[in-house]
C-alpha cells in the first residue's frame, strides 16, 4: 500500500540532493508534519496533505490551500514557502514558541496585529462562511448517518438568528485563517506567526477574532480586550462573541465528522468525541445565557457597516 509520507520524504530528499533527516511533529489533527533537516543546517517544515480532509469538507481543496498559504506567506506572517510538490508543502520553519491557552490570552495585542497583518495581505482565492460550513457539515453527518450529538438540532434555529442578524451589517470580508487554535500561533522575537491554512477562505475578521476567543477559552473581558486590540474600540464586541458561539457550535460536528470518516488518519490518543462534546457544550452555554438575546439586539443596532 502506498505510503504518501514516505513518498513525500523521498521526493524532498531528491529535489534537496542531499541526505536529510525528518522528524514526525506530533499534534497534527489532520495532514502529516515533520521537520527536516540538513546536515549543513538548514531546517524546514514539511507538511503532507491527507487528501480526505478536503473530501470530507473538514478542510478546503488542496489546491487551494496551497495557494492561501502562498499568499499569507507574501503577508509576512505565513511561513515562506520553500518548495511545492504534489499535495506537498515545503515550508519554512518558524523558529519559536507554539502558543497553548494560557499564552494566547498573554499575548492579546500580540495575536490581534498578527491577524491584521494576515487580513490586510493578498486576498484568498476562495471565500468562507461559518454558517455555510455548518449547513454542510450537518448535511454530512445525515448523509453518512453519523449521529449529531444530543440536543444539536434544538441549537440550529438559534445558528440561524445569528446568520441574519449579523447580515444586517455585514463587513467586509478579509482573507482569514478561520480556525486559529493556539497551536497554529507560533511566538518569534519579531511577533506572533500565523500556520496551517487548511481551513483558510476570505470572510469576517470578527469570525477569526471570535474563532480564537473559541479556541482559547476566553472570558467575556477577555473578549472585549481582543476586539479592542483589533478594532481599536469595543463596537463589535457582540459580533467577536456571536461569533465565539458558531465556532463552538460548528467545529462541533468536525470532530464528528473525522472520527467517522477519516478514523484511521487520526491523531493517536486523541479523544474526538470527547472533543465534540466540550465545544457543543460551551455553545449551550452561550446560547441559553440570558445575555444571548443582548448579544444579537447589539449586531443588529451597530453603527456602522465598516
Amino acid at each position: 500500500m502506498p505510503d504518501p509520507v514516505a513518498d513525500a520524504m523521498d521526493l524532498v530528499t531528491a529535489w534537496a540532493g542531499r541526505p536529510l533527516t525528518f522528524t514526525t511533529i506530533k499534534g497534527g489533527l489532520s495532514h502529516h508534519i515533520a521537520r527536516v533537516d540538513s546536515e549543513d543546517g538548514d531546517r524546514w517544515l514539511l507538511r503532507v496533505l491527507d487528501p480526505r480532509i478536503a473530501e470530507t469538507g473538514l478542510g478546503i481543496p488542496l489546491d487551494q490551500e496551497i495557494a492561501n498559504t502562498v499568499a499569507a506567506a507574501a503577508s509576512g506572517i505565513g511561513p515562506r514557502v520553500v518548495h511545492v510538490l504534489p499535495g506537498v508543502l515545503l515550508l519554512e520553519y518558524v523558529e519559536g514558541v507554539t502558543l497553548d491557552v494560557p499564552a494566547v490570552a498573554a499575548r492579546i495585542e500580540e495575536v490581534a496585529d498578527a491577524c491584521r497583518r494576515l487580513h490586510a495581505g493578498p486576498r484568498f482565492g476562495n471565500d468562507f462562511s461559518i454558517f455555510g460550513k455548518l449547513r454542510e457539515f450537518v448535511a454530512r453527518c445525515r448523509a453518512h448517518g453519523l449521529a449529531l450529538p444530543a440536543g444539536y438540532e434544538d441549537a440550529l434555529p438559534a445558528a440561524t438568528d445569528i446568520e441574519a442578524a449579523l447580515a444586517r451589517r455585514p463587513l467586509p470580508t478579509v482573507p482569514c485563517h478561520n480556525d486559529l487554535l493556539a497551536e497554529n500561533l507560533i511566538a518569534t522575537g519579531d511577533g506572533v506567526r500565523i500556520v496551517d491554512y487548511q481551513l483558510s477562505g476570505n470572510n469576517d475578521p470578527c469570525f477569526e477574532l471570535g474563532d480564537i476567543a473559541a479556541e482559547s477559552d476566553f472570558d467575556p473581558d477577555q473578549v472585549v480586550r481582543l476586539t479592542r486590540a483589533y478594532f481599536g474600540d469595543d463596537e463589535h464586541v457582540p459580533r467577536v462573541r456571536l461569533n465565539l458561539i458558531m465556532s463552538n457550535l460548528t467545529w462541533t460536528l468536525w470532530f464528528v465528522i473525522h472520527e467517522g470518516l477519516v478514523r484511521d488518519g487520526a491523531l493517536p490518543g486523541f479523544d474526538y468525541s470527547a472533543e465534540a462534546a466540550d465545544k457543543f457544550a460551551q455553545a449551550v452555554r452561550d446560547l441559553g445565557n440570558p445575555s444571548f438575546g443582548r448579544l444579537l439586539d447589539g449586531v443588529r443596532k451597530l453603527r456602522t457597516s465598516s
